[in-house]
């Protein structure tokens, strides 16, 4: 890391809900959360009443009886976000895209072209307003974790600035809630020791943290405290999974109900994988429970695959597993399926007639060869007239699914 504060952080605010307010002027400045039986995302105004994304409906309209729900527009997300990242490129070539809503940035060596930093994250935030009309948070410091620490203390709709000469007095004051990888579980624990601050971190005995926490992570978490954080921007950021999640509410485990939302996730994941001429050789799934609870199980085929129909049957063997080693459970709020191990299959290799009992599943038989070629013509069919234009009769109406590369969800908790 160099010694200036050159390192960009450029967060969208409350990005879904900020979106759906932009659609629709007559919600802008009331509550709403984008969802339904789940929470997906919150506007501030709803944050203001302690409605996070994650939570169950339910809950969310006991926080706040006005919330209005409204339902995702998805493909706006992916245009307007990758609009709001593409502005970044005209200042520096060093872009990184960690999400669908924000990015790094460093403009180290272009002041004499734009300007300091600070001017230019002030000239992305104004152009990132006229131009996509929504507002941006950019946070300015020397190292990737402290700018993006910078980016929350600014928000919303803020900049801030982290001199070298101030970090650690920054730094010290925050809450350990806003480091990276410390989630709610590690700041519960490291509450419990009294730690609640990164200065209350950084003057905690190694020994204590390691033993709370484990040598590896007390080390890395150690380090960020002082600021040390040695990583660059890293420009060809490959996908090394996809995956689309779908929250259910309170569903009743049900076959059908699990055959529909599955069937739906492989096939907004496997039309990605498709459209990239990638396959993947792991299929793991998530089951969340009522409680909120969740449990993945995982599995490696011999071929990889990108058919909507396999990947669809082999999530379904994984899930009815780990409803199997939880026969308590008898409601699911949440399904998801990621595929890994991901490489690089322009065309379909055709095998050899040996008559497995699982010929259906193995992409380079007969009967998978024509799975994938009937999922190559849908493909096509929605490339030109719309992704509604075609699909699985079980799965139409799956309007809670979150597809692609929405996992992590544009909502933050600040």
């Amino acid at each position: 890391m160099g010694d200036a504060a050159t390192i960009l952080h450029a967060d969208l605010d409350a990005f879904y809900a900020s979106v759906e307010q932009m659609l629709d002027p007559t919600l802008r400045g009331i509550p709403i959360a984008v969802g339904g039986g789940v929470v997906l995302a919150a506007s501030y105004e709803a944050k203001a009443f302690g409605v996070r994304g994650g939570m169950p409906g339910r809950r969310a309209k006991e926080l706040c009886p006005q919330l209005r729900f409204v339902g995702g527009h998805f493909a706006e997300y992916q245009r307007l976000g990758d609009a709001a990242i593409r502005i970044l490129d005209d200042f520096t070539p060093l872009v990184e895209r960690i999400s669908i809503d924000e990015a790094f940035a460093d403009v180290a060596g272009t002041a004499h072209l734009f300007g300091a930093p600070a001017a230019i994250a002030e000239t992305v935030r104004r152009r990132v307003r006229a131009e996509v009309g929504l507002p941006i948070s950019v946070g300015v410091a020397r190292t990737k974790h402290l700018a993006k620490i910078a980016s929350q203390v600014a928000k919303p709709d803020g900049l801030c600035v982290v001199e070298p000469a101030t970090e650690l007095e920054f730094l010290h004051d925050l809450p350990v809630g806003l480091m990276w990888g410390v989630g709610p579980a590690t700041e519960a624990r490291l509450a419990g020791i009294g730690v609640k601050t990164i200065g209350q971190m950084a003057a905690t005995p190694r020994q204590s943290l390691e033993k709370l926490l484990g040598v590896a992570a007390s080390d890395k978490l150690r380090a960020l405290a002082f600021n040390r954080d040695p990583r660059a921007i890293v420009t060809d950021r490959r996908a090394r999974s996809a995956g689309a999640q779908s929250a259910l509410g309170r569903k009743p485990v049900d076959p059908q109900v699990v055959r529909g939302a599955l069937l739906h996730l492989a096939d907004r994941i496997g039309s990605r994988l498709r459209a990239k001429s990638m396959s993947g050789r792991t299929v793991t799934v998530r089951v969340r429970f009522a409680d909120l609870r969740a449990v993945t199980h995982a599995a490696t085929l011999d071929a990889p695959v990108s058919a909507t129909g396999i990947l669809a049957e082999v999530a379904e063997d994984l899930v009815w597993q780990v409803l199997d080693q939880h026969p308590e459970e008898r409601f699911i709020s949440l399904l998801a399926i990621a595929v890994s191990h991901l490489e690089r299959q322009a065309v379909l290799q055709l095998e050899l007639p040996l008559g497995f009992a699982d010929e259906a599943r193995r992409p380079g038989s007969k009967r998978g060869a024509s799975r994938w070629l009937a999922d190559r013509a849908m493909d096509k069919v929605r490339g030109r007239f719309g992704w509604e234009a075609i699909g699985y009769g079980a799965v139409s109406g799956s309007s809670r699914s979150v597809p692609d590369g929405f996992r992590e969800l544009a909502e933050k908790e600040l």
